[in-house]
């Protein structure tokens, strides 16, 4: 084989590899991952079984539901991505993928996980995950996110769906329980978002996205980030009060809880961005932790009550 002929091998070789990486990129991989562990925790806390395989196929249809929705809000937002320096070098405004390719991309998704959903766990997550989908493509991305500073408010309930969705994927129902976990995230998202809004602020507005730092201002955000957090850290003793999890979930919620809020408190006092920077991605292991301790204080609690049985 001549030199030529290696090196055009290797260079296509690489473009399909860098293809790949592109297409992997419009699915929000960083996001996916987190709403992913919700969905699971979800899944694993909800009463009843659920065979291991169809457990992981549950699992695989929200980690490429939110993909896909992730690729369907890059296609719609492409024109802003390329104005704000957080995004303009994602795929699409970068002009590695074709708009087209990515909607095809988003929408193909979409229906192979809701389908998948639907025909191998049950219809009640499928219903579920395209209600989870649809909210966010359409309310928070189409309607929204252009229109009002309470884009995130509303529009974050998007993504507090996965819970729900591992939940019925396991009792075919919604319950309280499974609503509890929904408001959970869903108190939690204004304050994670708000807070890297707030040094991302002039990224918004040479986009003209109207978050609340850019219509109303970095001081009253502050504020609104702390009364969030504020409602947020008694809501997170919901899963101890309904019986979901026991007293060491309970003593996590009370520490990550109380370093939520002295972050919140941080926010509100400096007016540098080193607060709110410490505040967003605080707010990712404050929610990483909350799950995973819910998911390790049941399984635990399961396999003692098992013990105990035996």
């Amino acid at each position: 084989m001549s030199v030529e002929t290696t090196g055009a091998a290797q260079g296509i070789a690489q473009s399909a590899g860098a293809r790949v990486r592109d297409y992997l990129a419009l699915l929000k991989p960083r996001v996916m991952s987190l709403v992913v562990f919700t969905g699971f925790a979800g899944l694993v806390v909800a009463p009843g079984g659920l065979h291991p395989l169809l457990a992981a196929v549950a699992v695989l249809c929200i980690a490429v539901g939110a993909g896909a929705a992730g690729a369907i809000n890059m296609w719609y937002d492409r024109d802003i991505d390329a104005l704000m320096e957080r995004t303009r070098k994602r795929p699409i405004p970068a002009g590695r993928v074709a708009p087209d390719r990515a909607l095809a991309f988003g929408v193909t998704l979409t229906l192979f996980s809701i389908m998948l959903m639907g025909v191998a766990v049950n219809w009640t997550a499928a219903a579920l995950l395209a209600l989870a989908i649809g909210f966010y493509v359409f309310v928070y991305t189409v309607w929204l996110k252009r229109r009002t500073p309470q884009n995130i408010v509303i529009g974050g309930a998007a993504g507090a769906f996965p819970p729900m969705i591992g939940w019925a994927a396991v009792t075919g129902a919604i319950s309280l329980d499974s609503f509890a976990l929904f408001l959970i995230i869903f108190m939690w998202t204004p304050p994670h978002f708000w807070a890297l809004a707030l040094y991302r602020a002039n990224d918004y507005a040479k986009a003209g996205v109207p978050m609340l730092p850019v219509v109303a201002g970095k001081a009253k955000t502050r504020r609104q980030i702390l009364i969030y957090t504020s409602l947020l850290v008694p809501l997170s003793f919901a899963p101890l009060v309904l019986g979901m999890a026991g007293i060491a979930y309970g003593a996590v919620a009370a520490v990550m809880g109380t370093c939520f809020l002295l972050l919140a408190v941080q926010v509100l006092r400096e007016r540098g961005g080193r607060a709110a920077r410490r505040m967003f991605r605080f707010s990712i292991l404050y929610l990483f932790v909350l799950f995973a301790t819910l998911v390790i204080d049941h399984v635990s609690a399961a396999a003692f009550a098992q013990r105990a049985g035996g």
